[in-house]
């Protein structure tokens, strides 16, 4: 299984978005705002092309990710504090629900298999534990250097 490039970009765009908030719950609890970042800012920083900062940020935001003001003192920032956000929500925000095959999805199927197949039955399993692995990394682990 490979992620597709847009998903890692996600995940590296979160993971300077959660570098600029720093302690988010903290500066809230004491009245302050969070810290804010512009898409040219993000871009600039994580060397991906702005076009493609901006749509993820856009598909971040509508998965309630990242949220966007306008004006003075306006620009991104994360919609909750990093230590809830999971490389599961990100990925998903990209790529949809976790499923490791199509058959999951009657919509999308075409398997030659199906009639037969043995397997079929066991794949919510196998596409919860993978959820489940990537819910337990936190952005904030993502932040912390290797």
């Amino acid at each position: 299984m490979r992620l597709s490039s847009m998903t890692d970009y996600a995940v590296v765009i979160m993971s300077a978005a959660a570098r600029h908030c720093g302690t988010c719950s903290l500066i809230e609890q004491a009245g302050g705002k969070r810290a804010r970042i512009s898409a040219a800012q993000l871009a600039e920083e994580t060397g991906l092309p702005a076009p493609t900062v901006q749509k993820l940020v856009s598909k971040l935001s509508a998965a309630g990710l990242m949220r966007s003001s306008r004006g003075v003192g306006g620009g991104l920032r994360l919609a909750r504090p990093p230590a809830t956000i999971s490389l599961a929500d990100i990925v998903e925000a990209v790529e949809g629900p976790i499923a490791l095959t199509a058959c999951i999805d009657r919509a999308k199927s075409d398997c030659t298999l199906e009639s037969c197949c043995n397997v079929k039955g066991h794949w919510p399993q196998v596409n919860a534990a993978v959820r489940g692995a990537l819910a337990q990394v936190a952005l904030t682990q993502l932040v912390e250097e290797v």
